[in-house]
């Protein structure tokens, strides 16, 4: 306990967390160990990883595999640059496995170290293509409210969660934002169409407002995660891309919590029948056991980028790009998910997830539940005819968040919507328990 305590008083002298305050930080857990769908702190408490960590350790924790992947690795060769002129064979097998996995239409790809530079490399990206073709005047980009595409300077523009703005403004120029497709609130002003081709529509509206000529890209969430777990109508994204194609503006598709089998399929967009084109990615393809992302670009833009002189290269670069080591524990942890089936697993459990929580419907605070796959939000409300929310003075979120901790269950709210995204190999008597654990937690609170 003196470890731990002093462990705690170090890491609040000298620590900057994400999304930090230090009324957020009194009582930190210490996490020291992982196994499966289960964390221990370091008072020995096991909890249920609610979270997959941040929606990202797929296969569970402490997969030696990926431990071995990565020794293996470290010790032939842990770190090399590949900037044009250099590569690695992970690197290359990394590619060449995921141009089988991922979208017909995409083949080529370019590694990051994470999300927010997937982010960034996607909107750098969409700029050069249509430089490269002649339309420069195309630089700006459409995204979401209730979107996450990351928090530097370029992804928190495109970013539609407004508390992450304030102390940053003035963001940067050039982005705007349209209602989020959001089922359970979104209203319909123009009924002689569906919720789904009128929240689509909402973008044609975007485009024409700023100027087709000057719109490069719309980015979007097969399902928005951090926003609140906000599956689209079925209908919704097949508009989308229609109206993409009609004003020749790219879609982006942003599949860093949807890939690699979160939803039930190996990437979000697959449920909705069609390809963007562009797809960014990250968590998932390693479980999170070390930082990796990147994007795959459509074979059009592949040739936009392999066409241009050389003075006018796509001039974009991490150090990290093509990381040998990361490269092979992503192959290491992709094996795992085929071998043992996980993605198919992740929509049969998902479904059984999705159908439990359903029946916490029948709670009076329980206003909607909703999900794809390993992916799941219970939204809590003061009235379900109304579907008006608590006031902020009810603090209804932290509160069942304190119950379900006391329960053994560990994950995060956004207001008052409980989120939940397990690890896909959470076994089916661990997901009943987290249905019965909420289902106990907000019964407690309300």
């Amino acid at each position: 306990m003196l470890i731990e305590t002093d462990l705690i008083q170090a890491d609040q002298e000298h620590l900057l967390h994400p999304l930090y305050h230090p009324s957020a930080h009194q009582e930190p857990k210490l996490w020291v160990e992982g196994r499966g769908a289960m964390v221990t702190d370091s008072t020995g408490k096991q909890f249920i990883d609610g979270l997959s960590g941040l929606w990202n350790v797929n296969v569970g924790h402490g997969r030696e595999e990926l431990a071995k992947a990565a020794y293996d690795q470290m010790r032939r060769l842990a770190f090399y640059s590949a900037y044009a002129g250099s590569t690695n064979e992970p690197a290359v097998r990394l590619a060449e496995k995921l141009s089988e996995l991922i979208y017909p239409s995409i083949n080529t790809f370019f590694f990051t170290s994470g999300g927010a530079e997937s982010t960034e490399s996607s909107l750098k990206t969409a700029r050069f293509y249509w430089k490269a073709h002649g339309k420069p005047e195309k630089v700006k980009f459409i995204s979401r409210m209730r979107g996450y595409h990351g928090v530097t300077m370029a992804a928190m523009a495109a970013t539609g969660l407004p508390v992450y703005w304030p102390m940053f403004e003035p963001r940067m120029p050039g982005f705007s934002h349209i209602e989020s497709p959001y089922p359970y609130r979104f209203v319909n002003k123009t009924p002689e169409v569906s919720d789904g081709i009128a929240a689509a529509n909402l973008l044609e509206e975007a485009i024409l407002r700023e100027g087709a000529d000057t719109v490069a890209a719309f980015i979007a969430e097969p399902v928005q995660g951090a926003g609140g777990v906000i599956p689209p109508q079925d209908d919704y994204f097949q508009r989308i891309r229609a109206i993409c194609d009609q004003y020749e503006v790219l879609l982006i598709s942003d599949e860093v919590i949807t890939g690699f089998g979160r939803t039930g399929k190996w990437f979000g967009l697959e449920h909705y029948g069609i390809e963007p084109d562009i797809a960014q990615f990250a968590k998932g393809i390693t479980s999170g056991y070390v930082p990796l992302g990147g994007i795959g670009v459509s074979d059009k833009i592949r040739e936009a980028i392999n066409s241009v002189p050389p003075d006018k290269r796509w001039m974009h670069a991490f150090t990290y790009s093509g990381h040998p080591t990361t490269c092979a524990v992503a192959l290491a942890n992709i094996a795992i998910i085929e071998g043992e089936g996980l993605v198919e697993r992740a929509a049969t459990t998902g479904a059984h997830l999705n159908q439990a929580l359903q029946e916490l419907e029948e709670l009076p605070a329980v206003g909607n539940v909703r999900g794809k796959g390993m992916m799941a939000a219970v939204e809590l409300v003061a009235d379900k005819a109304t579907k008006v929310p608590f006031p902020a003075s009810a603090n209804m979120g932290p509160r069942v968040m304190k119950e379900m901790m006391k329960r053994g269950l560990y994950t995060r709210v956004l207001g008052d919507t409980i989120l939940l995204a397990p690890p896909l190999i959470t076994p089916i008597e661990t997901i009943d328990q987290i249905v019965q654990i909420l289902g106990e937690s907000i019964a407690a609170v309300s």
